[in-house]
């Protein structure tokens, strides 16, 4: 079992999406995102979410993400953050504020 200070770790943080391209040396289907998240900066990750967004529907799309995770080697992509989404029947869906907020803002 978690311990609630163990969730009191992760830095959950929303941010905006303002790129993201095809990811062909991906093993599995998989987009590249660059994603504004305020004072943070600017951050890089890889999402196998091709199933249900095309990538022109994710620009300015905000989405929340764990920003406190050490990066990791994706093919010959580095990503930087984890994007939170919800394993549905038909693939995944994203984690997102159902009001604009500011890139950066906290969850928690």
């Amino acid at each position: 079992m978690v311990d609630f200070n163990d969730f009191m770790k992760l830095d959950i943080r929303v941010g905006t999406i303002i790129n993201a391209n095809e990811f062909p040396n991906a093993k599995k289907k998989a987009y590249q995102l660059t994603i504004d998240f305020g004072e943070l900066g600017i951050k890089k990750t890889s999402a196998q979410i091709t199933d249900l967004y095309h990538i022109n529907d994710l620009i300015n799309k905000q989405v929340i993400a764990i920003v406190n995770f050490p990066p990791k080697q994706i093919a010959n992509f580095m990503s930087e953050v984890l994007v939170l989404g919800v394993y549905a029947n038909n693939g995944v869906i994203l984690l997102t504020p159902d009001s604009k907020v500011n890139n950066g803002d906290k969850i928690g």
